[in-house]
């Protein structure tokens, strides 16, 4: 695929499909990792003298304006992030949207309102679809995917627009599918995956794929039950997906045919309740064995013994990829496991790469240098999907 530097920008309009999608609470941006990533393609475009319309999707609004989804925030924190001003238009392809990209000047940046304040965006109707793709197109003389995290998804500004416009790679996704690729196609070994997160369901697809290619496989986060009692094991009141576990079990056999090492907890931090996020109010928590989990408790992060193992499967790595935290890490009570891997990320000599979303999000919550990281990803979904060796249609699209 075309890079930025195969464009020709200056003086020209270019759409750049970024993702800003950042978390919001009360109007004020709780983690602006999103956005610090999309800074370097913009400010190469306005460098350039391109006069660069940036355009984003932010939650899921119904396909209408929703001020709880507003862009406005993001465009002044981009400002801040760029030293320049961005201007900010209230529609997406309406008044304010034509008045706002008419006034720039080469150099300069707008952001369009929410994408998907508009139902085209993510229509199924190829048609609906195509025809918001037109408007935008009306926009910008050339356009520029950058929004990994959106990449795996079929929406107008993704997929359709690029077939409309010259068409080139952002720096972003550029360095994303190089670092995806180095977790598919030349491995360094041995190469241990570490899975986590709520629902073993999520990640079934990327768990099939990589047991053609991993080493070993970790597992923690609420879908570590489900192996569990794959295993044979009560888990109390611990998330479980009962449908689950006879596929569970069959990976299980195939890993052990295959010599793939899977990895599970032995013990865990459980309490009676899930924790008050919010208050953070103590939850009382015990760490029990993983084996023998009483009724009436539920596991939220795996334990401290658990913690040291995995970081001694870690310790030898050569490649490590890491999607999903541990534990309920957004309580300080039940963060110790999600610390103890992240950790053990950084005092491993691997290549470490945070597969996006709440991974990345523990990360900066959990006080570590992002730096120090081989790369952390702005695209949890994205990255799975790839890694699962799907076509991702916002990539297809970029592609000549």
């Amino acid at each position: 695929m075309k890079t930025i530097d195969d464009l020709q920008v200056a003086g020209r309009r270019v759409f750049v499909r970024a993702d800003l999608n950042v978390p919001l609470e009360g109007g004020k941006i709780t983690d602006d990792g999103r956005i610090r990533a999309a800074v370097p393609t913009i400010r190469k475009l306005a460098a350039a003298g391109a006069r660069v319309v940036v355009a984003s999707h932010l939650g899921r609004p119904k396909g209408a304006p929703d001020p709880a989804y507003s862009l406005a925030p993001v465009a002044a924190r981009l400002g801040e992030l760029l030293g320049a001003p961005v201007a900010f238009a209230s529609d997406t392809v309406g008044d304010s949207a034509r008045a706002t990209v008419a006034d720039l000047a080469d150099g300069q940046v707008a952001l369009l309102e929410n994408l998907r304040f508009n139902p085209g965006e993510t229509s199924k109707d190829d048609t609906e679809r195509g025809a918001f793709a037109d408007d935008l197109a009306s926009l910008a003389d050339a356009y520029v995917g950058d929004g990994f995290g959106a990449v795996h998804r079929k929406h107008a500004s993704v997929y359709d627009l690029p077939a409309r416009l010259p068409h080139a790679a952002g720096g972003l996704i550029a360095t994303e599918v190089g670092v995806l690729k180095q977790l598919t196609e030349d491995v360094r070994r041995p190469y241990a995956v570490v899975l986590g997160g709520a629902k073993v369901s999520d990640k079934l697809g990327v768990i099939d794929h990589l047991l053609e290619r991993a080493d070993r496989i970790l597992i923690g986060g609420g879908m570590a039950y489900t192996f569990l009692k794959a295993q044979g094991h009560e888990v109390g009141d611990s998330l479980l997906q009962e449908d689950q576990v006879p596929v569970v079990r069959e990976y299980l056999r195939r890993a052990a045919e295959r010599g793939v090492e899977f990895v599970l907890p032995v013990d865990v931090v459980a309490a009676k309740a899930f924790p008050d996020l919010a208050t953070k109010a103590p939850a009382h928590p015990v760490v029990v064995p993983a084996d023998a989990i009483p009724e009436g408790v539920m596991g939220l992060d795996i334990g401290p013994r658990t913690a040291e193992l995995y970081a001694a499967k870690l310790a030898d790595a050569a490649t490590v990829f890491w999607n999903g935290p541990m534990g309920v890490f957004e309580h300080p009570e039940f963060a110790a496991g999600t610390r103890g891997v992240t950790q053990a990320l950084l005092d491993s000599p691997a290549f470490t790469v945070v597969g996006g979303g709440d991974s990345a999000a523990a990360v900066r919550i959990l006080g570590f240098d992002e730096t120090a990281f081989g790369h952390i990803s702005t695209g949890g979904g994205a990255s799975l999907e790839y890694l699962e060796g799907k076509t991702l249609p916002g990539l297809a699209a970029l592609e000549d």
